[in-house]
Formats: C-alpha cells, structure tokens, sequence
C-alpha cells in the first residue's frame, strides 16, 4: 500500500490491509479506495458510496478505474428486486423487542436524531451509531466527534437533508432545487441548469407522489 494512503492501524486493519495487498482487484472498488484516503473503511456499498460523494460518478474514467456498475439498480428494479424478500438479511426489530421483553443485553445500530451523540454534527440531524437495548430500553451511545475528514464528507448532507424537510415542511419547490443544487455529486456532475431541468423531469414523472405544493 502507498505509504502516503496508508490508514491508522486498528484490530482489523492488519487483515484488511493484507487483502487489498494481496488482491489488487480489491483497489478497483470505492470503498477501498476511500479507505485508503480517508483512512476509514465505509460501511456502504460501494455502488452507494459512489453516489454520495463528488469524486467518481462525474467521471468515466473513474467508472472503469473502480468499475461502478453505473445503472445496477435499475436493473435490479426491471427484474423486479424490490419484491424479494432476502431470507439472509438481519431485521431489528424481533432482536429489539425481545431485548426490551425478556432483558436479554444486544448491542445493534440505530439511526436517530443527534442527542450530544456525534459532537461534530449537527444536533438534532439523523446520526448512525451503536446502541445498547435491554429490559430498560434503547440507549444510543456517544461517540464524540468524528475524525476532521470523515465530518467534512458528511457535513454536505446535511444541508441537503435540511433542505429536503424545509421543501417538506414549507411545501415550497424552490427548496427541491436547492437541495439538489447543493447536494455533493449532483453539483459534480451537472450544470446548475441541468440540475433543474433533472428535478422538473423528476417531478413530472412522479409528481403523483408528492404533495400538491410540490409538484411545481
């Protein structure tokens, strides 16, 4: 590994390092590779890590350099996806209430409003972190602040998750615009003006879902 890229070491990091050495295929994912420069693995997909952040899907070069499957989730839709159910998959919601019922001690993660849990993120913002659930209920817990570069990635999405109630709440469609003006890969990948003409196709394709303020 470049030594100029190389993470903090931590327990797992080792054998994480050993892979991505030992494979070089595995350089070829997002993930990896924001691993590598921010020096901390994403916990997403690197197809969904791609569309939050500014530096890949803009680019074709990039596409092929990490080989994002640009278009998978159509795909996945068109085969109908959506409708299986993944025998495999981990739902919470049994584990967290027999936690609460019998007291049996599990830690899960929760998404949950920004209580003094990350201290570098808004308070009162969506934040996912561990929680402790027993017989005496769900409690989230502190984390303190996020490595400077993690918070600068994250900060963007804020504004834009802001922006996106305020058009809820207000029911004003100016605020649509300016959530995707703002938002980090849209803002790579488009020019303001295509960005607009992206919410109008956006919204006249499925305007019949949204309140009748915002289908302006």
């Amino acid at each position: 590994m470049d030594p100029a890229l190389a993470a903090p070491r931590g327990d797992l990091h080792p054998a994480l390092d050993a892979a991505i050495a030992a494979d070089g295929q595995l350089r070829r994912r997002v993930r990896v590779d924001m691993y590598r420069r921010l020096g901390f693995y994403p916990t997403e997909t690197s197809e969904h890590s791609a569309e939050y952040v500014p530096w890949y899907l803009h680019s074709d070069r990039e596409i092929e350099r990490l080989r994002i499957p640009v278009g998978e989730y159509l795909r996945i839709l068109a085969q109908g996806g959506t409708d299986e159910v993944d025998d495999d998959s981990t739902e919470y919601a049994p584990q967290v209430i027999h936690s609460l019922v019998t007291g049996t001690p599990r830690r899960i993660v929760v998404n949950v409003a920004n209580a003094g849990l990350i201290d570098n993120l808004p308070e009162g913002f969506a934040v996912e972190v561990p929680a402790d659930v027993d017989g005496a209920g769900v409690r989230p817990q502190p984390m303190g602040a996020l490595p400077p570069q993690l918070a600068a990635v994250n900060r963007p999405y804020v504004s834009v998750g802001e922006l996106t109630v305020a058009a809820a709440v207000t029911g004003d469609p100016r605020s649509v615009r300016h959530a995707a003006l703002v938002d980090p890969n849209t803002a790579a990948t488009l020019t303001v003006d295509a960005i607009h003409e992206l919410c109008d196709a956006l919204t006249a394709a499925h305007g019949d879902l949204l309140p009748e303020a915002l289908r302006g």
